[in-house]
Order: structure tokens, then C-alpha cells, then sequence
């Protein structure tokens, strides 16, 4: 459905896109993440045809896209602004692009009302734009780019102003949607929650190129380098030399997984992979921290030498800070990164 072909693009002598190769499939959803200024938002804006390329080619089944205005080009856009006529009601500025298509009346009716209920407005249809909240308009802008059912919906920051919990919400329901409508989505978030919960795929972009892009399960999993474990919220990231299974560290021996790579590197342990132990059994700490995440509690552990080490365990077995325990680690939680 969508892929882009070295496409770069500068401002000034920087560059914001470089010599970026993407493809979406038909029916896919791909979620783009990362830090403000990694290239995201721009990625976005040059598929739509709001931003020129310097070099490289947007192609849209099959179609090079240069030279093709943002109304013709199919696609069904919002982005954080919401970008709304103020002049017109909610059901208005639902309906334009079926109205722009000539839709049926009945058509317009029936899937204004639908797309509301769907974003937690139902009946907000003769509502004023002004009287809305952030949060509102946002909706309202999200249920505008879905109805005209397009053969690419682009987000930018779908949710980012909903609470939580209507957020969580819509990411399940949205998920479902686009698989029963079939609609292809290329949409970009920092929230990688969200993210993991809505995408087929996952990109992380760093400076302008593509950093990893895989399964939410692979890029969580298996972080291709240190930038993309640290993006994804790891800390445990240690110096190590690796040999027979074994990476040798500042926190001692670390077992590794059969197949890791051998030498020089950088090590990534899961803080699920980090076990409490009787302090005479494993790497002795002192807990200097503990936080309340709900079901668990992370913890974070100084040792005698090299970095502090974050753990998860559960709400009855944490202990307090100022203890003292043992740290020993699990294989399987650990990755080896490249030395770069």
C-alpha cells in the first residue's frame, strides 16, 4: 500500500529524513516511534503531501505520489492540532469528507453517529466545536479521518490528550475497527503502550533514520541497540564480554542465551529477569528505592560496584529501602546489544 524509497528531507543543513526505505502492507497497522525530533512527524507529513522531499520517492499502490496534492492522494489525516472548522458543528466536521465524496444523506447520518459512539461522543452531533474540551476536539478529529473509510489512515498522536482510561479503551476498540474494516494505518506516537497495543508493526526512528522495526513482541523482546532499549524505558544496560555463555560484568557473571553473540558488547537485562535472593546467594545490594506500579513494585538496587540495577517483584515479597539483598539473573531475560 505505502512505500517510501530513500526519501530524505532537510531543513537547513540537518536532516530530518535520511534516506528513509519504509513499506506498509494493504491492511496493516504500522505505529512509528520516537524522541521529539527523531524524524516521526515528518515521516507523516511527507506521506500526506504537507511536506517536499529533498530525494527519494513516496509511492502509494505503486503510484510515485510527487506532484500529487494532499486531496487526491486518498488518505485520511489528523494530527495533534485537530485542525477543525470552527464554523460548523460536530457533525459537520465529521461528515466533510463524506460530503466532499457525496455520500448519501442517510450515509452521512448513520456513520456520523457511528464514528461518536465509537470515540465516546454519542450524540454530540449539533454540539459546538468551541464548547468542546481538548480532549473532545481530539476525538471529534480522529472520527472526521475515519469517515470516509480511507485506503491509508495517517495519526499523529491519536490519543495523546484522552485520559487514561478512555485511552486504553480506545486502543482495543480502534484495533478491532481497523481489522474489521481492513483500513491500512500509519500512525506515530511517543506512547509505547499504545503503540505495542495497536500495531501489526512497530518503528523506532532515531535522528532521522530507522533504528529497528519489527513485531511489538521482537522490538520488546530483542532491542536492537542500546538507543532502542533505553527509548523502550530499560535501565539495566551494562558493559560485558561475552564467552561460553557467560558475559562477564560489573556485576559479575551473567548467564546469557545459547547463541549470543561473543566478545566486546553492551548487555540489556529485563529488570522481570532480575531475582531476589538471599544476599549470600547472588550480587549483594542495598535498595535504595521502591515504587508502587499497580500490581508490582519496581525496585532500585545499588551494589558494591557498577551501575544501579532495576528489578520488578511482587507487592508482598518487596522489600524495604535501606535492606540489604541478593541479585541473581535469568537468562532468558537478557540480551546482548551490539558494542556500538
Amino acid at each position: 500500500m505505502l512505500k517510501l524509497d530513500g526519501v530524505t528531507v532537510r531543513f537547513g543543513d540537518r536532516a530530518a529524513l535520511d534516506s528513509v526505505d519504509l513499506e506498509v502492507a494493504e491492511h496493516e497497522t504500522v505505529c512509528v516511534l520516537g524522541p521529539s525530533g527523531s524524524g516521526k512527524s515528518t515521516l507523516l507529513r511527507v506521506v500526506a503531501g504537507l511536506q517536499p522531499a529533498y530525494a527519494g520517492r513516496v509511492l502509494l499502490a505503486g503510484a510515485d505520489q510527487s506532484g500529487v496534492p494532499v486531496h487526491r492522494r486518498g488518505l485520511g489525516l489528523m494530527f495533534q492540532d485537530h485542525q477543525l472548522f470552527p464554523q460548523r458543528d460536530v457533525g459537520q466536521n465529521v461528515a466533510f469528507g463524506l460530503r466532499m465524496r457525496r455520500a448519501p444523506r442517510g450515509e452521512q447520518t448513520r456513520r456520523v453517529g457511528e464514528l461518536l459512539d465509537l470515540v465516546g461522543l454519542p450524540g454530540a452531533e449539533k454540539r459546538a466545536v468551541a464548547a468542546l474540551s481538548g480532549g473532545e476536539q481530539q476525538r471529534v478529529a480522529l472520527a472526521r479521518a475515519l469517515a470516509p473509510s480511507p485506503r491509508l489512515l495517517m495519526l499523529d498522536e491519536p490519543l495523546g490528550q484522552l485520559d487514561r482510561t478512555l485511552r486504553e479503551r480506545l486502543v482495543v476498540e480502534l484495533r478491532s475497527l481497523f481489522g474489521r474494516l481492513g483500513t491500512t494505518v500509519l500512525a506515530v506516537t511517543h506512547d509505547q503502550g499504545e503503540a505495542f497495543a495497536l500495531a501489526d508493526r512497530v518503528v523506532v526512528m532515531r535522528d532521522g533514520r530507522i533504528a529497528q522495526t519489527g513485531t511489538p513482541l521482537e522490538v520488546w523482546q530483542r532491542p536492537a541497540s542500546e538507543f532502542v532499549a533505553r527509548f523502550l524505558g530499560f535501565e539495566n544496560v551494562v558493559s560485558a564480554t561475552v564467552s561460553a555463555g557467560v558475559a562477564d560484568t560489573a556485576w559479575g557473571k551473567v548467564p546469557v542465551p545459547s547463541g549470543s553473540p561473543q566478545g566486546a558488547g553492551r548487555l540489556l537485562i529485563r529488570p522481570a529477569g532480575v531475582r531476589l535472593v538471599p544476599e549470600r546467594d547472588g550480587l549483594p545490594c542495598a535498595v535504595v528505592a521502591r515504587t508502587f506500579r499497580g500490581n508490582h513494585v519496581t525496585l532500585q538496587l545499588r551494589p558494591a560496584e557498577g551501575p544501579l540495577v532495576e528489578a520488578e517483584c511482587g507487592l508482598e515479597a518487596a522489600p524495604e529501602v535501606g535492606d540489604s539483598v541478593g541479585v541473581a539473573f535469568a537468562a532468558g531475560a537478557v540480551v546482548v546489544l551490539p558494542a556500538g
